[in-house]
């Protein structure tokens, strides 16, 4: 047997060594130089109109399928909420109820005015505006992802054998190749701005930390097999600003990260990931905080103020909603961004989730099981839009300007109720509602 062994062992060991040679050379070549120079083939664009022309057929067929087998495929009630509600007032609904009972006048307590409070607070369980905004939004079409459709049964075996070799080249190819990409991507970050943290403080550390953050953090995002189309580069933040975005996914900092560096904002951590925050801090001024630190307001006003007065220093970049929020809409900004006294530079980021859905739920999902979600996804297609800067009072209204670029719900609510309880200032609100109204009617009738 050992002789005959031994040629196979060679003839094998030669195969991996020419695959991964030939793998390797495919990277270097397709990938991580065009990622050290900001170039691009346009292949992951093909990738993108291929998809979509995929995607259109399977969709005709799936609804075709389903209006001969008369199959529900879509949520009667995924656009419009569960509950039919109409604008009306307070003050107009009281009236509707009363209207059977001894008494119309709003001037006085009546004991059915608490059938209203009881059917609102109801339908708030049942169909919360604001707390759907925390998990993820439901398509109107099919991308070959069984987690983008609950709705979705077995349509047709065209249908079933493209999703299983869909499955295949997701998990066979792509997860394999992006991982690839992530490892190389981190490892050197890691190592370059280690190297680079050696040299003296000055242009070449500067110039040399720039372009190693900008190729790792390509390399990254071609990782995600992401395509970004950024908008009004003109309007990029400059040194001495605060950036300032909308949070929908950990990988929003990738994807603004890899058109420009900037100051990351956070607490430090242990791990892999402490590890990373270790290195990048050599070779840039990025703000880490201790655990016992993030809780002083004082404290972490006056690094981000230092920070800023220094006008040789990277824009620092926020995310001031305070938790990630479902691509649909954005929620109040924290008022401590806007405190600092810097320009602001607004930037509005929205995914197309036909190709992956990028909102990270984290009350559901680790970070490592989303991770392999998004490697597992077809790819990251945004849109990111660098909007005028701000300074002042006016910067406390780019949550709106961010809604007009991207079409998003404004919610006047606090990213806090993802995990905390609702405010007491908010029932407060309801209570002198209806207390103004059984006040004021009151004061009308002493007048006349």
């Amino acid at each position: 047997m050992g002789p005959f062994m031994s040629p196979f062992n060679n003839l094998l060991c030669m195969l991996l060594g020419i695959s991964f040679t030939v793998w390797f050379t495919l990277l270097l070549v397709f990938i991580i130089v065009p990622a050290i120079f900001g170039l691009s083939f346009g292949i992951r664009s093909l990738y993108m109109k291929m998809l979509l022309k995929v995607f259109k057929w399977a969709t005709v067929r799936m609804e075709r399928g389903a209006k001969e087998k008369n199959h529900l495929l879509y949520k009667p009630y995924s656009l419009n909420g569960i509950i039919a509600k109409e604008p009306t007032s307070l003050e107009e609904e009281l009236k509707e109820i009363r209207r059977n009972g001894s008494s119309q006048d709003l001037d006085e307590f009546e004991m059915s005015d608490t059938f209203y409070f009881c059917r609102r607070g109801i339908e708030s369980i049942v169909d919360d505006e604001v707390t759907k905004r925390f998990t993820a939004e439901e398509l109107d079409s099919w991308n070959l992802l069984t987690r983008s459709n609950y709705n979705f049964n077995h349509i047709s075996t065209r249908l079933t054998v493209l999703w299983g070799l869909g499955v295949v080249i997701r998990y066979g190819f792509l997860l394999p190749l992006r991982l690839t990409l992530a490892i190389t991507g981190v490892s050197l970050l890691v190592v370059f701005t280690t190297m680079i943290g050696f040299l003296p403080n000055g242009r070449v550390k500067n110039f040399l930390s720039e372009k190693v953050h900008l190729m790792c953090y390509r390399i990254c995002v071609r990782a995600l097999t992401a395509i970004i189309t950024y908008h009004h580069s003109e309007n990029k933040p400059k040194n001495g600003g605060i950036c300032v975005a909308n949070h929908t996914s950990p990988i929003d900092i990738i994807i603004l990260a890899s058109d420009g560096c900037y100051a990351m904002v956070g607490q430090i951590h242990g791990g892999l990931m402490g590890l990373i925050q270790k290195s990048m801090v050599k070779a840039c001024p990025h703000i880490w905080f201790e655990r016992s630190e993030v809780k002083d307001r004082h404290l972490v006003a006056k690094r981000l103020s230092d920070h800023v007065k220094d006008k040789s220093k990277l824009p620092i970049l926020i995310f001031p909603e305070g938790t990630c929020i479902n691509n649909t809409s954005v929620m109040m900004f924290k008022k401590g961004s806007f405190e600092i006294g810097s320009t602001v530079y607004p930037v509005a980021i929205k995914y197309d989730p036909r190709f992956g859905d990028a909102f990270w739920n984290s009350s559901k999902f680790g970070m490592v099981n989303y991770l392999l979600r998004m490697m597992s996804s077809w790819a990251i297609v945004c849109s990111v839009w660098y909007l005028p800067p701000m300074t002042g009072f006016l910067s406390r209204l780019m949550a709106f300007l961010l809604v007009k670029e991207t079409g998003f719900v404004f919610f006047f609510r606090d990213g806090g109720l993802k995990r905390g309880k609702v405010k007491d200032t908010f029932k407060e609100e309801q209570q002198k509602l209806y207390s103004k109204i059984l006040v004021g009617t009151q004061e009308d009738r002493s007048r006349s």
